[in-house]
Parts: structure tokens; C-alpha cells; sequence
């Protein structure tokens, strides 16, 4: 018995040990392709022509899935079926909410999850060798350990999904105070994404990232697309499709903002009443386990007491 809990010991070390050494390839392959980033845009910036932009962008992307000696990168993992398997669909679009939906984001999240899978089992073998049930132990903290990641990441979007829902009406403001002022659509995006990160830091972002997608050759329309399918929020798709039909037909755009404004705010007073009411029902059962019990000690202790020396006095 103490055979095998050595040798699996032994074999879970080693697997770690080779997740590491593959980790920190994949590290190192990533800060290539970031410089390989950096000096790509560096070039685009000296050329400042189309047909520049297009012949660098090719080669940047040969780079990037093509290493120095024609090698790919870790990337295509994510492609094949373990990747698949372990990134679902459902991974990449939390992943998206949370702000990592890029390619090496969803590496980073591959990497943590196999060494979460890993990791906790070994530490569970080093504090529970001597366990009856070490073997159970073993699969449940591999299963706790593949699952951390994805209930982080859970938690992760939903509170990026909270906080995009609470900056939006103050988007909405911003948007129609600079274009009153005579700003174009692209000049008011860009203003928000520059200087409104601090008080929007998750929007801003976002309107950043269509910023970048449109002047790299992306459709506005896609662009926007991508923001409003990423948090599922209704009236951010609302907002977005209004931006659209802006950028298209133009006009005035200041009284739409405004009425759109005014029913996010409706829609927040709603919500807050809704609160209330949820607070109130739950505050029902917290004063009758805690106050009632006190009032009932208070108003009829004297009497108890009273009726409790009486019945003394009697007896004697």
C-alpha cells in the first residue's frame, strides 16, 4: 500500500514538474510574440500606408503561429479537442466577460486549470498520505481543483456584468454631452476610451477595443456587435444599435440619448424598489427571531416572575 502511495506521489510530482517546464515555454513564446507585437506596430506607425499595413499585418501573423525555426506556438492547443475539451465554449465566453477573451487569455486559463488539476491533488497526497481514504481524496481534490478556476472565472463576470450594467447610463450621459458639443461619433469614442477610464473602467474598455477594431479595417458594425453580445445586457445592445443607426444616417442624436437615459434611470428606480421590497420581506424573519424574542422578555418578564414568586410563596 505504501508502494503505491509513493509511486503515486512520484508520477503526480513529475507531472508537475513537466506542466512548469511547458508553462514557462508558453511564457517565453508569448513575450516573442509581444515583441514581435511591439516592432510590427512600430513599423506600421513609421509607414502609414495601406498596402504597408496589409504586407506587415501578413507577416505578423505568420510570426505569431510560426516560431523562428517555422515551429507553432502554443496557441493551437486551443484548437485541438483536449483544448476544446477543457476550454468549452462556455469557458471562452466567461472569459470574454471577464476581460480575457483574447487567444492568450484563454491559454493562461488552459495552463492555471491543468495546474490547479494537478497541483491540489499532490498537496492533498502530502497532507493525507496516511489517510484511510487516500485514493478518494486524490479524485475529489482533481475535481476541485479543475473546477476552481471556472467558479473564479464565474465570479469574475458576473461582477464585470454588474459593473458594465451600473456605468452604462453614465455612458449614455457622456455620449450625449459630446455630441452636443459638436463632436463626431468616432472623436466622442475616442474621448470616453481616453480619458474616462477611471470613473468607467469596464465600458471604457470596451469602447476602446471597438476604437482599435475600427481603425484596424473592422466594420462599426461588427465592432459594436462584439460589445453588445459579450455582457448579453439588453439595453447595451439598445444603446449600440442606436450608435449604428447614428454612424449610418447621422441627425441629431441628443434627444434619442436623452429618452434613452431617462428609461435606464426609470428601470434602475425600479430595480431599487424591487430591492427594497426583497429586503423587507427578508428583515421580516430576522425581527422575529431577534426582536421578538427580546420584546417578549421585556413586556412579560415582570408578569413571569411575579406569577413564578407567587406559586414559591404557596408551595411554602
Amino acid at each position: 500500500m505504501e508502494t503505491s502511495r509513493m509511486l503515486v506521489l512520484l508520477s503526480l510530482a513529475l507531472l508537475v514538474l513537466a506542466l512548469l517546464i511547458a508553462a514557462g515555454v508558453i511564457a517565453h513564446a508569448q513575450q516573442r510574440k509581444e515583441r514581435i507585437s511591439g516592432v510590427v506596430q512600430a513599423a506600421l506607425d513609421r509607414q502609414g500606408t495601406a498596402a504597408a499595413s496589409s504586407t506587415l499585418n501578413a507577416g505578423f501573423e505568420a510570426q505569431i503561429q510560426y516560431g523562428e525555426s517555422g515551429e507553432k506556438l502554443p496557441l493551437h492547443w486551443l484548437n485541438s479537442s483536449f483544448g476544446k475539451a477543457l476550454v468549452a465554449d462556455e469557458d471562452r465566453a466567461l472569459l470574454g466577460q471577464s476581460g480575457w477573451g483574447s487567444s492568450r487569455g484563454q491559454l493562461y486559463f488552459l495552463i492555471v486549470r491543468c495546474a490547479a488539476a494537478l497541483l491540489l491533488p499532490v498537496v492533498t497526497a502530502f497532507v493525507l498520505s496516511n489517510s484511510k481514504h487516500f485514493f478518494l481524496s486524490l479524485c475529489l481534490a482533481f475535481v476541485l481543483g479543475f473546477l476552481l478556476p471556472k467558479w473564479a472565472l464565474r465570479s469574475m463576470a458576473k461582477r464585470k456584468k454588474s459593473c458594465a450594467a451600473r456605468e452604462l447610463p453614465l455612458l449614455v450621459d457622456l455620449l450625449g454631452l459630446l455630441q452636443g458639443t459638436g463632436m463626431s461619433l468616432d472623436q466622442t469614442l475616442q474621448v470616453i476610451a481616453a480619458d474616462f477610464g477611471n470613473v468607467m473602467p469596464v465600458l471604457s474598455k470596451e469602447v476602446s477595443m471597438v476604437n482599435q477594431q475600427y481603425s484596424h479595417g473592422s466594420t462599426r458594425e461588427r465592432s459594436f456587435t462584439r460589445m453588445s453580445e459579450i455582457y448579453q445586457n439588453e439595453n447595451l445592445a439598445n444603446l449600440t444599435a442606436l450608435l449604428l443607426q447614428i454612424d449610418r444616417h447621422g441627425g441629431a442624436v441628443q434627444e434619442p440619448l436623452k429618452v434613452f437615459g431617462e428609461r435606464l434611470r426609470e428601470q434602475r428606480k425600479a430595480r431599487m424598489k424591487e430591492m427594497i421590497g426583497k429586503i423587507s420581506v427578508k428583515m421580516t424573519g430576522v425581527m422575529v427571531v431577534t426582536l421578538l424574542p427580546a420584546l417578549i422578555i421585556v413586556t412579560a418578564g415582570p408578569g413571569f416572575l411575579a406569577v413564578i414568586r407567587a406559586l414559591g410563596g404557596m408551595s411554602r
